[in-house]
């Protein structure tokens, strides 16, 4: 029986890598939303910043953690292989970003975020932010805040302030948009991890 000629292997497909990732943008631009959508596609943990930046308090965010106990605390919860950090690093938590295979900036415009905050904080908080209830000064005040993100005055955190973070980083980046439907969002970060 002759023997039969051998046929060449297919070529061997890159195996995607389990991704670290930083989901970042404006309050209420969809960023821990996507977050949590892409640990849950990768079976990896999610870590969001709001969780670490703020000292659990009644009512909340209203007392700051020290910078240095946060990393500490997220060094604590951070697994060795993939994971996705969600919020904003900008100015306290550059240590974390050593590793990162992608940085993705959630790009949402302002009027349809503050309709996200409002929505968010009543089903949240309910009367409390009402007049006279007692969050209602602390959600104006966040409300009033992140209106100004794309002033290129504003000293707190701005579009400005995180297009020169973004500059300073070395990790691939990819800009989304917030608008888009969050698997299509969740499509796009997979598709461009597995070029890269």
């Amino acid at each position: 029986m002759a023997d039969r000629p051998m046929l060449p292997l297919p070529p061997e497909r890159p195996r995607m890598i389990t991704p670290r990732l930083h989901i970042t943008g404006a309050s209420c631009s969809g960023v821990s939303t996507l977050g949590h959508a892409l640990a849950g596609h990768f079976g990896i943990a999610h870590l969001d910043m709001d969780d670490f930046y703020w000292i659990s308090t009644d009512p909340p965010f209203t007392t700051k953690r020290l910078p240095e106990d946060r990393l500490r605390m997220i060094g604590e919860r951070l697994p060795q292989d993939g994971w996705v950090l969600s919020g904003s690093l900008c100015g306290w938590g550059d240590g974390l970003m050593d590793g990162i295979h992608l940085i993705v900036f959630v790009d949402t415009p302002t009027d349809i975020r503050l309709d996200r905050l409002t929505r968010r904080e009543t089903e949240r908080f309910g009367d409390r932010l009402q007049p006279g209830g007692d969050m209602h000064e602390i959600h104006t005040a966040f409300r009033d805040w992140s209106a100004q993100y794309d002033d290129p005055g504003f000293n707190g955190r701005s579009r400005a302030s995180h297009r020169i973070w973004l500059e300073e980083q070395t990790a691939p980046k990819l800009h989304v948009d917030g608008t888009r439907p969050v698997a299509d969002l969740v499509g796009e970060v997979v598709g461009t991890l597995s070029r890269a």
